[in-house]
């Protein structure tokens, strides 16, 4: 099994080697990565401004925080990107409006643990997408955006676990022993 360093520096390696390859635009897949992500990502952001709305834990505004920004900055730069390539961007909701989370109803109102799980589940599904859009990516420049993205995605979803862990909050499916296993 190769050293992820070492992966992660072929890549950048290859991608330096090649910086003078020839500009092709993009294809089909790699065109509906960028425009499928950038949906995902903006509605992630909606989710995220529910979850400010509705918590008033310290931990989970602050978890909420930081997810924004990087979902922010990935939209500033894949959109810029998208626009440099021509491509239409799509159209995404609008921003949730503040509000006080005292005025949402507790039938209504997310838990704390709902907000955490619900992150964990989106942040998964960046993960894959990244790991696609790079692994369909032909030009460097995309592919680097791709690695680029999925590495913030592992850095946040290790702090969300650990708050998850650290808080009772993280869903565990059941222990696997194998037949004939010693007993512990």
């Amino acid at each position: 099994m190769a050293n992820p360093f070492e992966a992660v520096w072929n890549i950048l390696k290859t991608t330096l080697d090649n910086m003078d390859e020839p500009h092709t635009p993009l294809h089909v897949i790699e065109v509906g990565d960028c425009w499928t992500y950038l949906a995902l990502i903006e509605e992630f952001i909606r989710y995220e401004e529910v979850g400010l709305n509705t918590t008033n834990d310290d931990e989970v505004i602050e978890m909420l925080t930081d997810v924004i920004k990087t979902c922010e900055s990935q939209v500033r730069k894949l959109s810029k990107f998208m626009r440099e390539e021509g491509l239409p961007l799509p159209e995404v909701t609008s921003a949730k409006p503040k509000s006080d989370h005292n005025d949402i109803p507790l039938g209504v109102k997310l838990t704390d643990d709902e907000i955490a799980n619900g992150m964990s589940f989106k942040v998964v599904s960046c993960l894959q997408f990244c790991a696609k859009g790079q692994v369909d990516a032909i030009r460097n420049d995309i592919a680097i955006i791709w690695l680029e993205f999925f590495t913030e995605w592992v850095a946040i979803g290790t702090t969300i676990k650990t708050l998850m862990r650290k808080r009772g909050w993280l869903k565990v499916p059941p222990y696997y022993y194998p037949p004939g296993a010693p007993k512990q």
